[in-house]
């Protein structure tokens, strides 16, 4: 088998990493220069960009005026794990889970928090389960985006207006890619790594009325790190969403955070991202249809993700060899990719099946994707030819 020449077309902008994400398109150091370093965030400067953050994901995000937003620590993991710390417990839960994150989710409570009423509604990579058989008058947890294996639920239709129970969302990979219905979701996390490009190490919390009726009128039975506190004396600390955070924010991200939103705001909010978004999953769509080798890992195309596309090797020779030789050729593509300088961090999570995992949220440009295509194509043609020479 000969190998392939390589593709004419490379693109601009070769980072296709699902978190941290790239930068928006003419992103520099510059758009940082107004950041208050050196400054107290409890000083007014710093209150004020921590306030100004708040209220642009308000605004970009369309979340209702009367739902709580608060800059929280320790990224999306942060924000969920206050969230399960603090309102679980009350009454049962169903962990609803179908990739790595939402397992650890799964682990946490069962494990850590070790609630005894507790149901587990899990599916393989690539699957939803059936979230029919949830039951709303029970807390429910749940992601929207499977990161790690690019499925995510189409709606909320699923879920009950007059459910009993609350709803705790990790929409991590969603927020800002994704239309949310804030009517039928009591918790939202998400971080800045994601869909807008900002930095790790900060998370968002998102809260309904309804949550904070059960943070003021439930005490859980295990003592809470001083990070996970939301409530004093019964009352919930409103500083926590003005802007004044449980503990020190990096000002420099809270900058570059701002510079983001901004630059969605310039775009047309967030019908404009979604669409953005779209544009970009659909161009590895339209490749994956053309292309008999490769398929998308979420089977069901209502599901299929619009940030996080995840891809498995479907070609007959290569799916009959054992699943390390799969993962090893998979992973000598990205390895081919990367050294020809046209994509960064496609491989697929370490928990999820061999493949590749592209991100396509908001800060990429089509135009990048589509001129990736052909490469994924030469490196299937490139491997293939060298797995054929090394068993002559």
């Amino acid at each position: 088998m000969k190998t392939p020449a390589t593709p004419d077309l490379r693109p601009v902008n070769t980072r296709f990493s699902s978190g941290p994400c790239s930068k928006r398109p003419g992103w520099s150091l510059d758009a940082l220069s107004d950041a208050p370093l050196g400054r107290s965030h409890r000083a007014k400067v710093g209150k004020s960009k921590l306030k100004q953050a708040i209220d642009l994901t308000r605004e970009i995000l369309e979340v209702p005026a009367d739902y709580r937003i608060g800059i929280v620590p320790a990224s999306d993991t942060g924000a969920v794990e206050m969230a399960l710390w603090s309102l679980l417990g009350a009454r049962g839960v169903d962990m609803v889970a179908w990739e790595s994150f939402g397992s650890g989710w799964v682990s946490d409570v069962v494990k850590e928090l070790k609630l005894p009423d507790t149901r587990k509604i899990v599916a393989d990579y690539g699957l939803l389960p059936d979230l029919s058989t949830i039951d709303f008058d029970r807390d429910v947890v749940f992601t929207w985006n499977g990161t790690t294996s690019g499925v995510r639920v189409p709606n909320a239709d699923f879920i009950p207006a007059d459910r009993k129970g609350l709803t705790i969302c990790d929409a991590t990979s969603a927020a800002f890619a994704q239309e949310l219905d804030f009517s039928k979701l009591d918790v939202v996390t998400f971080s800045w790594q994601k869909v807008l490009g900002g930095e790790g190490a900060h998370g968002m919390l998102i809260l309904s009325p309804r949550a904070v009726e059960r943070l003021e009128s439930y005490v859980p039975a295990w003592p809470l790190p001083k990070i996970f506190r939301m409530t004093k004396g019964g009352k919930l600390i409103e500083g926590i969403f003005q802007g004044e955070t449980i503990n020190t924010p990096s000002m420099l991200c809270v900058e570059d955070y701002i510079d983001a939103l901004l630059w969605s705001k310039s775009l047309g909010g967030l019908k404009a991202l979604v669409a953005r978004a779209d544009a970009n999953a659909q161009a590895i769509h339209d490749f994956v249809e053309r292309t008999d080798w490769i398929a998308n890992l979420a089977e069901d195309p209502a599901t299929r993700s619009n940030t996080s596309v995840c891809l498995k090797i479907v070609d007959k020779e290569i799916a009959a060899l054992d699943a390390d030789a799969q993962a090893a050729f998979a992973k000598g593509m990205v390895t081919l990719l990367e050294k020809q300088g046209v994509a960064l961090d496609i491989g697929a999570y370490r928990d999820a099946p061999s493949g590749f995992r592209i991100w396509a949220g908001a800060t990429i440009e089509t135009a990048d994707i589509k001129a990736l295509m052909p490469w994924f194509d030469w490196a299937f043609q490139t491997q293939k030819a060298a797995l054929s020479k090394a068993a002559a």
